[in-house]
């Protein structure tokens, strides 16, 4: 009895599929001797019937006999080993952590079933685009980008099952692009300066909510740094699994604030504004709701309006870092799915309805701003206090496990409780507040910059990587010329990720132009404040 290596193509001359040969990791009789072998079933994947499946169909979710192919051996330096089934490994992990201190895979699906996982900021939400955008389109983007997020995400979980080594992004974007070191490189200082970004974000929006609280009693730069050092002793736990705890804290503090800034917003008289003409001379007259663009909106106010909710929902680049301390990685797409249906709801129900009462001229971003009655704005903001913290948490944590891994892997001060790794834990992260402070004070153009950030980081997190990560899986799969092999099925993944591809592509290219162009107009226009500025921000 013969065996066959699952990674040969179909066309090798050596892939024996009939006769004495084991397809997959299952033998066969020779013809004759099977009296009770029932007639096999005919399958709508030729490939399937070929007999080149034998594991977990990541397509769809379940079981169906199909062998997942690594696409390289790991890397040199990652624990792992060259064992193709991604249980076994994760298996042997949990089996060397058993005796630390500090254990990783211990998370459960629910514990990372959490919409503040994944989305990126609070304060660009995505129903303040509806005023640019119309509300059909503004709501029909909102349910495309849920779903691409969604399909392209099961993309970046279904690689990491198959090399379940990785550690984050960094790791999967050298191996996407052939074991090349300079991939790593670049995609480490998208990864740090990405993340950094919305830590910094999460400082000027903690200022917002401190000025608003307190009728700005203290200088804004004092706030911020205020909130920076709450957010670093919230980062200092080392685990996502106590995270987590915070997680859903913030998660069901999030709705109840959303929720009852919808309430407010439509049994208050008037949104916040209304009628004093603003210093531009556009808050006049009674909301106005658009369904589609208004006549003369430009090409850069509608591509950033788009950016901006893609950058709320791309969240990937945090996926691999999650998975790589879960304890089941299969179960992962039962959190993909509650998060996609609740991240649908509340952006595109709840937007709706706040969109609905305060229109185009009275939204803004944060919505709470939006609100004319300073009791109900408070209150509502209120409840976001969790997640203004958190979501600044998870990605300080995440840029901080990235460097700590890589200064002390496979030394005991990674997994045990020592005092130099607690104080290495303690001075990365203090670093990224203290960097993502001076980000937040030191560039005026904030929400422009999150624009330029969605479309030169996004483009690659979002969907380039994942794009090129299905073609590389299918190969491995399947060999050279696998889209022929798979029927209509093929060809359309083939179509579709090859179109994600130039989708990032035309991201980094047009979405870099319009974030640049509207940061031009911006300075144009005399709209740009200046660098640690003491004036209030508050709604």
């Amino acid at each position: 009895m013969a065996l066959v290596n699952d990674s040969r193509p179909l066309d090798d001359p050596n892939n024996t599929i009939f006769g004495n040969t084991l397809v997959g990791t299952r033998p066969l009789d020779p013809p004759g001797n099977r009296p009770f072998d029932p007639p096999r079933r005919q399958s709508r994947d030729p490939a399937f019937d070929m007999g080149v499946y034998g594991g977990y169909d990541a397509e769809k979710g379940g079981r169906r006999d199909r062998k997942m192919s690594r696409i390289s051996e790991p890397l040199p330096g990652i624990m792992g080993d060259s064992d193709t089934d991604s249980g076994v490994n994760v298996e042997k992990q949990v089996e060397q952590e058993q005796g630390n201190a500090i254990q990783y895979r211990t998370c459960s699906w629910p514990k990372v079933n959490n919409p503040d996982f994944y989305l990126q900021s609070v304060d660009t939400t995505a129903w303040v685009n509806y005023g640019i955008l119309g509300l059909v389109p503004g709501l029909i983007l909102t349910v495309a980008v849920a779903a691409t997020v969604l399909y392209t995400s099961l993309i970046v979980w279904e690689f990491c099952l198959r090399h379940p080594e990785v550690r984050d992004v960094c790791d999967v974007g050298q191996m996407l692009f052939w074991g090349q070191r300079w991939a790593w490189y670049i995609t480490a200082i998208m990864f740090l300066l990405n993340n950094t970004f919305i830590q910094g974000l999460h400082v000027l929006t903690g200022a917002k909510y401190l000025n608003t609280m307190t009728n700005h009693s203290v200088c804004t730069v004092g706030f911020s740094a205020i909130f920076a050092v709450i957010c670093f002793f919230c980062s200092l736990p080392r685990t996502f699994n106590t995270l987590s705890k915070l997680a859903t804290a913030s998660a069901f503090f999030t709705f109840i604030s959303v929720v009852l800034a919808a309430i407010f917003a439509g049994i208050e008289a008037h949104p916040n504004g209304y009628n004093t003409g603003g210093p531009m001379g556009l808050l006049v007259g009674e909301p106005t709701v658009l369904v589609i663009p208004a006549k003369g909106t430009t090409f850069v106010n509608g591509l950033n309006a788009f950016l901006n909710i893609s950058y709320t929902f791309i969240g990937q680049i945090t996926i691999p870092s999650f998975m790589a301390e879960m304890r089941e990685p299969k179960d992962f797409p039962k959190a993909l799915w509650a998060v996609t249906i609740c991240e649908i709801l509340v952006f595109g129900c709840v937007g709706a309805v706040i969109y609905a009462y305060t229109g185009t001229q009275y939204n803004v971003a944060p919505a709470f701003g939006s609100l004319g009655n300073e009791l109900y704005k408070k209150v509502s903001f209120s409840f976001m206090i969790p997640t203004l913290i958190f979501l600044g948490v998870l990605y300080a944590s995440v840029s901080a496990r990235f460097l700590f891994f890589r200064i002390f892997e496979g030394t005991r001060h990674k997994s045990n409780h020592t005092v130099v790794g607690w104080a290495s834990w303690a001075g990365i992260l203090a670093c990224t507040w203290v960097v993502a402070f001076i980000i937040a004070e030191c560039i005026p153009f904030f929400s422009d910059l999150l624009s330029l950030m969605s479309s030169l980081f996004d483009s690659f997190f979002g969907y380039i990587f994942w794009g090129v990560a299905y073609l590389r899986m299918r190969q491995a799969d399947f060999g050279p010329g696998w889209y022929k092999r798979r029927g209509i099925r093929g060809w359309l993944g083939l179509i579709l990720n090859i179109f994600w591809i130039i989708f990032g592509l035309f991201m980094l290219s047009a979405g870099t132009y319009a974030s640049v162009e509207s940061i031009i107009m911006g300075y144009a226009s005399g709209t740009v404040g200046g660098v640690f500025s003491c004036a209030t921000n508050g709604l």
